[in-house]
């Protein structure tokens, strides 16, 4: 293959796209054997120009959330339905995993533009718009919740944990790539990279960097780590919001009892949004990695998928976490920061 050039790339758009489309390739090339025969060097010609694209928007040479969730999308019709860019092998399942997580991030926006009003109304010692701003935020993220719960409907279980998981995995805590990937021409020894992963969604962390959630270490140091994989301007957002003045310190201190309803409002919906994350990890791989196991104990199954279910993985995410220890250790932090009284 002739090496690539990304000389003809103008703007940042068209940046994003060759990310997302060396990322597919890269992906696809990597795991397209199944983890047993893993291509463990990426040839020069797709690695160098993956690289230079990457150093320049300040991303990894991995498929992250930021390609296959917000840049993987078009219009499809004159009736605003959407439909994907790129796929993966998977079928319909693929595309309704891309497009519903895309639709949790399009719930979001109007809690994210919330946040930006509620440090300055903070500021300002505006409590009228804080309460307003308090209000989109927890409408919001029970928007967000709503969306997820259309998985069920576009995403099929066993397709997810025997097909898509594969494609989505990176090579860093992944014990088929315990060296990691060699970029042929760029490095002259193997990097590791987590791979996609929710946690590298700035939507979440900005929620919790205002409503002042501090997670357990463990858990902080990688969703600290997944940063690294946002666009730099979405990990510094999160950065100035947590720099920002604090809404619960000003609830405290203001002993204002609607904000203070207002705000735990928000809390109790984030506890449901990530209960329902974790319904959903269950189902889709906890539930089916004990049902994978049991097939490939057979000789005649017909699970075709779950026979070919990844076994390095097992009940890890596709980031490389212990995903239920992760979900559930975030879920009882936030419930830790209601404020019971002022």
């Amino acid at each position: 293959m002739q090496l690539l050039t990304t000389d003809f790339l103008s703007g940042y758009k068209q940046l994003r796209l060759a990310h997302l489309a060396l990322s597919f390739i890269t992906m696809g090339y990597v795991w397209q054997e199944g983890e047993h025969n893993i291509a463990k060097v990426l040839p020069k010609s797709l690695a160098v120009p993956y690289c230079e694209v990457s150093k320049i928007l300040g991303l990894p040479p991995i498929l992250v959330h930021a390609d296959c969730v917000l840049t993987n999308w078009k219009k499809k019709d004159s009736n605003g339905n959407l439909d994907i860019i790129f796929k993966l092998p998977g079928g319909d399942s693929v595309r309704g995993f891309f497009l519903v997580t895309l639709d949790v991030e399009l719930a979001a926006v109007q809690g994210i533009k919330a946040i930006s009003i509620a440090t300055e109304a903070i500021l300002k010692y505006d409590d009228d718009a804080i309460k307003n701003a308090l209000h989109d935020i927890a409408e919001s993220i029970r928007k967000m919740n709503q969306s997820l719960k259309k998985m069920d409907k576009h995403v099929d279980p066993e397709t997810f944990y025997g097909i898509i998981r594969l494609f989505l995995s990176g090579w860093m805590d992944n014990p088929a790539f315990p060296e990691g990937l060699l970029y042929e021409g760029v490095w002259d020894k193997p990097r590791l990279f987590s791979g996609g992963s929710a946690a590298q969604s700035s939507t979440l962390q900005s929620f919790d960097a205002f409503l002042r959630i501090h997670h357990e270490e463990e858990s902080a140091e990688f969703l600290h780590r997944m940063r690294d994989y946002m666009p730099p301007s979405h990990k510094a957002f999160i950065q100035a919001i947590a720099s920002g003045p604090s809404v619960r310190e000003y609830i405290i201190l203001g002993r204002n009892p609607a904000l203070r309803e207002l705000y735990n409002d928000c809390i109790a919906a984030l506890v449901d949004l990530r209960n329902y994350h974790i319904t959903v990890v269950t189902r889709y791989i906890t539930i089916t990695a004990v049902k994978a196991k049991a097939e490939k104990a057979r000789l005649n199954s017909s699970a075709i998928f779950l026979q070919k279910a990844p076994a390095a993985l097992a009940e890890r995410g596709t980031g490389g976490s212990g995903i239920m220890c992760l979900l559930k250790s975030v879920r009882d932090t936030t419930k830790k920061v209601m404020i019971n009284n002022i």
